[in-house]
């Protein structure tokens, strides 16, 4: 019997392999998380009630390489990082399960990256539900996803309910593209195909890719939709067309006419309207909210960057947002 016959079989021991690698790294992982937590818990509270100092630390940090010359990864400054680790979460409500999903490199970037307890949680969440890497899990971060999830205020058409809103962000951060300064739309669309795995892991979970310059016949004429998804939660179709400049109203007319096509000739029976977004390179809200207040369509406006914006700005936004919120909540 050839290789190719027996293909179907080879395939399923190297999927079984491959699966078994997987569980074999979890219980590795979960078991150093763990392990690393409770060597911090000792570290946090000898110190904090003063029979530990600096010197003994690194006494520890000797003693354990003197008796496990093998092992490596407990110098002092690895032990302090365990104290932090334990300390960062003791008190918090996530429990130590939800800890242990993700690897200690992971750990790592959010315990140095971000600062307060819930931007921390914020962070586990999202790596353990989007299965992030170390690499795209820090560019989440310094991006400031957190900050933009939690500060966003949009502005969207009547029919995109609060459910349709959490999956979209006013401002989307699209440094990875390299785009020059002057470029076009033809540019834009090309470094996203190009970047298609970055682009959709900033749009966010749930996005799949139908098309580009997705042909859309009405009558005797052929229209091109820059980019079509599919969105397997909101189970719709997802229109964005791309504009490097700021926002005019004249935009909605076509994105429009493109949702109705859609409905028309491409939904199926079963799946919810389509959605669409106007990506534009600026936008005034003012004219957002007019341009918003009489149109029927599910819609939505926002705004890219082509480099990542300074978190401390976006810090004093986020700041400014909760101000708001507190101030209409005693009105």
């Amino acid at each position: 019997m050839s290789v190719l016959e027996n293909g179907k079989d080879f395939s399923t021991i190297v999927h079984l392999i491959k699966e078994a690698q997987y569980k074999s790294y979890q219980f590795v992982n979960a078991t150093l998380v763990q392990l690393y937590y409770q060597i911090g818990k000792t570290v946090f509270e000898k110190v904090n009630a003063g029979i530990w100092g600096d010197g003994t630390v690194k006494n520890l940090a000797q003693h354990i390489d003197n008796e496990l010359p093998t092992i490596k990864g407990f110098n002092a400054r690895s032990l302090y990082r365990m104290k932090q680790f334990y300390e960062t979460y003791y008190q918090s409500e996530i429990v130590s399960t939800v800890l242990t999903q993700i690897s200690w490199s992971q750990h790592l970037s959010i315990l140095s990256k971000t600062k307060s307890i819930e931007e921390k949680e914020f962070y586990i969440t999202l790596t353990i539900n989007d299965k992030l890497s170390v690499r795209e899990l820090e560019r989440q971060i310094d991006s400031c996803y957190y900050e933009r999830t939690n500060s966003k205020n949009q502005i969207v058409s009547s029919l995109m309910t609060q459910l349709q809103k959490e999956y979209f962000k006013d401002k989307y951060i699209l440094e990875f593209l390299n785009l020059p300064e002057n470029h076009s739309e033809k540019d834009f669309q090309k470094g996203i195909i190009e970047n298609l795995k970055s682009f959709i892991l900033e749009f966010g979970k749930g996005f799949a890719f139908v098309g580009n310059e997705f042909r859309l016949q009405v009558g005797n004429h052929d229209y091109y939709l820059d980019l079509l998804f599919y969105h397997r939660d909101l189970n719709c179709l997802v229109a964005i067309e791309l504009k490097i400049e700021e926002f005019k109203p004249e935009f909605m007319g076509k994105m429009n006419f493109y949702l109705e096509s859609l409905d028309r000739t491409v939904k199926k029976e079963h799946e919810n309207p389509s959605i669409g977004i106007l990506l534009c390179k600026g936008k005034d809200t003012e004219v957002v909210e007019f341009a918003m207040a009489r149109n029927t369509s599910p819609m939505m406006i926002a705004e890219y960057e082509t480099k990542l914006i300074d978190k401390k700005i976006l810090l004093q936004k986020l700041h400014e947002f909760s101000e708001l919120a507190k101030q209409e909540l005693n009105n």
